[in-house]
């Protein structure tokens, strides 16, 4: 089933049932078994429509790869834990975290790899690039499925591309953003009966002017409590990065990516990439109602420098042409200047006993 024909199934579910949660739009459009953005194929990379910051440089993998470890170490070198990656993509990262993380042997015998991966088109890339991995992968559809035991999480670009809810403040207060049908039969926005209770609103949306959108993020929450309630149960740390905001924010943050441009987000559905940006503000609350400790975030270009991208780079480039040196250098600024990656990603970081997590301050 091709992107006309989801859209047209839409619409058939749309007559048949009403309008639709913008919620229930992303998860059709990315997840529907037959016709699912990411179920059909691999977005990944040039030929993709984006390109994530593993297949930057694997100077991104190896830095996390070393935080990785040092979590390790700081819980004591278990004798066994999960290591553990939210939405792998191609693979890549897992790939450079273990072939750092595989300095101290020590680590890969006490892991055991589980994937979370829905798609079965990224699974079997994953598996491809993982084939010489010195760890070969448990997949599962969901993070209740990872065997108990100490966790090391981590999971970058995984939660931009979960559902949310949009509300839009009218004079009747804030109902549901809801999708349908225009009068010529195409999808278009609309307004729900469903709304928010004054109890929801956040402080920053009180006083919010008519037209104003508010997005939450349910399932991105409900995810991130489940791992601070299995972090705090077996210990272990988190490492969550994705591009959005700090503090909690009002504002339409929806876009569609179709062939490396920004696209509306009604005209391919299935055939292009939807995201939202995360609330980090709220991750971190659901992860300490989950009993996790989450630690002041970091923008990711200073995460990056804190690990020691520079030094990595020079490591990288010593010795080799003036080419290799240009493109390295491209890589860091791709990664860590606040114009590019940079500032736009943020990363949080949850700590299962309450202890430091370096680079991560207190």
């Amino acid at each position: 089933m091709k992107g006309p024909a989801l859209k047209e199934k839409l619409a058939a579910r749309i007559r048949a049932h009403g309008p639709i949660t913008v919620a229930d739009y992303m998860a059709a459009c990315l997840a529907d078994p037959d016709a699912g953005y990411y179920i059909t194929r691999d977005p990944f990379g040039k030929k993709g429509d984006f390109i994530t910051a593993p297949e930057v440089s694997q100077m991104f993998g190896e830095l996390i790869g070393a935080f990785c470890l040092q979590a390790y170490l700081d819980l004591g070198a278990p004798g066994a834990f999960q290591l553990v990656e939210l939405g792998p993509g191609r693979g890549t990262l897992m790939a450079d975290l273990l072939r750092m993380a595989s300095l101290r042997p020590e680590f890969v015998d006490a892991a055991s790899l589980s994937l979370v991966e829905t798609s079965p088109a990224l699974r079997k890339v994953q598996a491809k690039t993982l084939e010489k991995a010195p760890l070969t992968p448990a997949f599962h559809d969901r993070f209740a499925n990872v065997p108990d035991g100490p966790l090391i999480l981590v999971a970058n670009e995984f939660f931009d591309a979960l559902p949310i809810h949009q509300y839009v403040k009218t004079a009747d207060g804030w109902p549901e953003r809801m999708i349908g049908l225009s009068d010529e039969g195409d999808l278009c926005f609309g307004i729900g009966t469903g709304r928010l209770d004054d109890t929801e609103l956040p402080p920053e949306a009180q006083n919010a002017p008519e037209g104003t959108i508010l997005e939450t993020q349910p399932a991105a929450n409900a995810i991130t409590q489940e791992i601070g309630t299995r972090l705090a149960r077996h210990g272990g740390a988190a490492l969550i990065i994705d591009y959005g905001y700090l503090k909690t924010a009002t504002g339409d943050t929806l876009q569609a990516l179709y062939k490396h441009t920004h696209d509306d987000v009604l005209a391919h559905p299935g055939n292009a990439d939807l995201t939202a940006h995360v609330n980090f503000e709220t991750l971190a609350r659901a992860a300490q109602e989950g009993g996790a400790k989450p630690l002041p975030p970091l923008e990711q270009g200073e995460f990056l420098l804190r690990l020691g991208l520079l030094e990595r780079a020079g490591v990288l480039g010593s010795g080799k042409s003036n080419a290799v040196q240009d493109t390295i250098r491209d890589a860091v600024e791709r990664l860590a200047a606040p114009d590019q990656m940079g500032a736009l990603f943020k990363v949080l970081a949850l700590s299962g006993n309450g202890r430091a997590l370096p680079p991560f301050d207190m």
